[in-house]
């Protein structure tokens, strides 16, 4: 598995992107991170983008202005975006809710860790998984 990657992480608490930030760098210093605070902040972003999209999109689902449903759901219809798998990156552990968002098109759901061990073993066994998904496509 690749381990250098360009991330995404659309959340709209400073501190949880930090520390997703210093995770991804724990896990290679040469992982890089965009960020967005909102869906429709994330969904502008991307569409300027001309240059590379991102790997893997980590997205929370509460969020002010457009949250993490909605982002998803645009993301899925926009042809130039809706191949980047989307991570769904939230405090909620509700079944319900994960079910609705992998049927929405995530390619995971991953519940906050409050360590930055535990978010690095998290985010190395999300990549693996959703890479090994994408292989069998």
């Amino acid at each position: 598995m690749r381990t250098r990657y360009l991330f995404m992480i659309v959340d709209d608490d400073p501190d949880d992107i930090d520390f997703f930030r210093v995770a991804v760098r724990k896990i290679d210093p040469l992982n890089t991170c965009i960020t967005a605070t909102d869906g429709e902040d994330a969904l502008q972003k991307l569409q300027k983008e001309t240059g590379n999209l991102p790997d893997f999109i980590f997205l929370d689902l509460n969020m002010p202005r457009m949250d993490g449903k909605t982002c998803l759901r645009e993301l899925k219809k926009k042809e130039r975006l809706k191949d980047i798998p989307v991570i769904i990156y939230t405090t909620s552990s509700h079944e319900r809710e994960k079910e609705e968002t992998l049927a929405l098109g995530a390619a995971y759901f991953l519940t906050k860790a409050h360590s930055i061990k535990m978010l690095q073993e998290s985010i190395r066994d999300t990549l693996e998984v959703v890479s090994s998904q994408r292989e069998q496509i």
